[in-house]
């Protein structure tokens, strides 16, 4: 990450009050000029590019956890308790529970259901802070310049109720700033079709007032926008449109998927496609072509953050047991300490054909080699550098630590005494063009264009050395299976089986740990109790059945 100022961080995350969830009085009227406040940061440009940088630290604790710290990350609902992805080492009480076990535990009462809540309406709060303040006439900046920054901040509020309504469903569209006086008491749920009404405009707006370059790295090109307006128009069920948005940006000059081998390993073993995840190589700069979005995070440098994929990624394979001992230690090149929050059921690892190098040894944890040289510490008759397979048959099941792990997350300090490090600090993809193919197929088949959907998924299929498809092969559980072989653990999966209907039939066939347990109920999250109770002056209903 460069090295922003600190001021961003501090409003966005302390301030202004969440929407929704509190009802303290402002204590921004007054305007001490030594320390920030919204009346003294947005007064020219640098002040709102600051504002903006902290609104995108907010986005980016999307993978860092919401409240700070390493215990569970805010989202948790988007990837797990799905066809591909459970739970393998479930912490008791936390998200990762719940979305194995469903029923009683998902409750209007847990703790990360609220977590989840207020963190998204506090990006909400902070896009609109940065959105009604840029009206302020007395600053001083130019119409490209107020439009570029408002544009940023209109996409990444249409990002946060992207997730509010796939997750909730109805929710309070609120888009002006929320802070002291303006704090409400009597929301009212907002019809989905209303709220994505309001998304469609502020993307529209975001992709006609960005620039096609982001203005640094750590910002967005208009292609991000480009990219959820596609996805909105399939889920609103507009897919002419989706089709064009898709094809636009798939057909822009510049970018392109990347399918040659580049960057940091280059010159050792390794396939294009997990190229792109390398410490190093996930930038534009660097080399990936296909990048749209990219969280920026570097070790120990100066306004660096952290995230924790790896940590509820990868697998505890340092706790694997063979002959009474445990052969194998934490190294970078085991990926890195791992808790295996999150893994991959056995259908989305049974999903690849031969020769897909997304099912390589460099997308896939097949083994590990014995490397504790501790006295003591292999197996009778082993040595150093024996292989350790992996879990290759049966069910996901919980805490084995030997089940397959993606190697997107992958990543230690360099530093030797370091390597138990908990977090990453590794620029990460965020958004990247393959998924903006799997959007147009899917838009082509919705047309009953069944030719040009296997014309552009055998494109993508390509870079993965995976065989050609037909327009016979092509149907929506394909592209559902295709979008798992690309993406697991990058996509929202849960939002991908809602827009399709497909969530409640293919969680029940293929995930065995939660497929028993769901109902239809559970296809959105309840409203959290303490944001029904807090709307003193208006009834804001439940979902159905919590």
């Amino acid at each position: 990450m460069k090295k922003y100022t600190a001021c961003a961080l501090a409003l966005l995350l302390l301030g202004p009050a969440l929407t929704l969830t509190s009802c303290r009085k402002d204590f921004l009227d007054e305007k001490p000029l030594d320390i920030i406040t919204p009346d003294n940061l947005f007064v020219n440009k640098a002040g709102f590019e600051s504002g903006l940088y902290g609104l995108l630290n907010l986005v980016r604790k999307e993978r860092a956890g919401a409240d700070g710290g390493v215990n569970s990350l805010p989202l948790t609902a988007a990837f797990i308790g799905v066809d591909n992805a459970f739970s393998q080492f479930p912490a008791t009480s936390a998200p990762e529970q719940v979305f194995n076990e469903f029923g009683p535990q998902l409750s209007a009462i847990d703790g990360g259901v609220r977590q989840t809540w207020e963190y998204l309406y506090q990006v909400v709060n902070a896009a609109n802070t940065i959105i009604s303040r840029a009206e302020n006439p007395e600053v001083r900046w130019t119409p490209v310049e107020k439009n570029q920054i408002v544009g940023e901040a209109r996409l990444i509020r249409a990002w946060a109720y992207r997730h509010l309504t796939y997750l909730f469903g109805d929710v309070p569209l609120n888009v002006v700033e929320t802070s002291g006086a303006t704090i409400r008491t009597d929301f009212e749920r907002t019809p989905v079709a209303d709220v994505r009404r309001q998304m469609e405009e502020d993307l529209l707006f975001a992709e006609a007032n960005m620039t096609a370059a982001a203005p640094t790295e750590a910002r967005m090109p208009r292609a991000v926008a480009t990219h959820y307006l596609a996805e909105l128009y399939l889920t609103t069920g507009d897919n002419q449109q989706a089709k064009d948005k898709a094809l636009a940006l798939v057909t822009n000059p510049l970018y392109r998927l990347v399918t040659a081998r580049y960057g940091v390993r280059r010159a050792l073993p390794g396939t294009p496609f997990t190229d792109m995840f390398l410490d190093g190589n996930s930038n534009r700069s660097q080399g990936n072509t296909e990048a749209l979005w990219v969280l920026q995070n570097e070790y120990q440098s100066l306004g660096g953050d952290f995230n924790i994929m790896r940590r509820w990624w990868v697998n505890r394979y340092e706790t694997i047991t063979v002959g009474g001992k445990r052969p194998i230690v934490v190294t970078a090149d085991n990926g890195g300490r791992g808790l295996g929050r999150f893994g991959i059921t056995r259908f989305g690892l049974s999903l690849y054909g031969p020769g897909d190098e997304r099912n390589s040894y460099h997308a896939i944890r097949q083994f590990w080699l014995m490397n504790n040289t501790a006295a003591n510490a292999l197996p009778t008759g082993a040595r150093l550098g024996d292989t350790v397979r992996t879990t290759r048959t049966g069910l996901e099941t919980l805490a084995n630590p030997s089940w397959p792990s993606t190697r997107k997350w992958d990543w230690a300090p360099a530093v030797p005494e370091d390597v138990q490090n908990s977090s990453n600090y590794n620029d990460q993809l965020y958004l990247r063009l393959g998924e903006t193919y799997l959007l147009l197929a899917e838009a082509q088949l919705k047309l009953g264009d069944a030719a040009g959907a296997a014309t552009t998924l055998t494109t993508l299929r390509a870079r993965a050395r995976a065989t050609p498809v037909t327009a016979a092969n092509v149907t929506l559980d394909f592209i559902l299976d295709e979008r798992s072989r690309e993406l697991i653990s990058e996509e929202h999966r849960r939002y991908t089986l809602l827009r399709t209907g497909k969530w409640l039939e293919r969680t029940r066939l293929y995930n065995k740990i939660s497929g028993p347990k769901i109902t239809p109920r559970d296809q959105l999250l309840p409203i959290p109790q303490s944001v029904i109770d807090a709307n003193l002056t208006r009834v804001l209903p439940q979902n159905p059945n919590y």
